[in-house]
């Protein structure tokens, strides 16, 4: 099992940056793959982006690619969400979360979530 831990979220102006941080605890952190899942108000749970167990290999959701990178450190137990060239659509609660099985693309492949953290993005 793993517990995760979101921050670094906030109020942000377009164009600008923002890092996302993910902190576990528990065991195994390094055999999961953690994915980035955000939720716009009364809208659903959407992919971002996710990162397999070793860092080897990243994929993105076609509205980030080019400007969110996600990345891990094992040592540290972090995952992070480096967000560039913001846009008034990333806003949002961003979650992160543990992969389980099947696909890496929707949210019922994750078995253990954070809490969420609120990204805004002004215009």
């Amino acid at each position: 099992q793993v517990q995760l831990v979101e921050s670094g979220g906030g109020l942000v102006q377009a164009g600008g940056s923002l890092r996302l941080s993910c902190a576990a605890s528990g065991q195994k952190f390094d055999s999961y793959a953690i994915g980035w899942f955000r939720q716009a108000p009364g809208k659903e749970r959407d992919f971002v982006a996710v990162i397999s167990f070793d860092g080897e290999t990243t994929y993105y959701a076609d509205s980030v690619k080019g400007r969110f990178t996600i990345s891990r450190d094992n040592g540290k137990k972090m995952v992070y969400l480096e967000m560039n060239s913001v846009r008034p659509e990333d806003t949002a609660v961003y979650y992160c979360a543990a992969y389980s099985s099947g696909s890496y693309y929707h949210d019922f492949g994750y078995d253990y979530w954070g809490q969420g953290t609120q990204v805004t993005v002004s215009s």
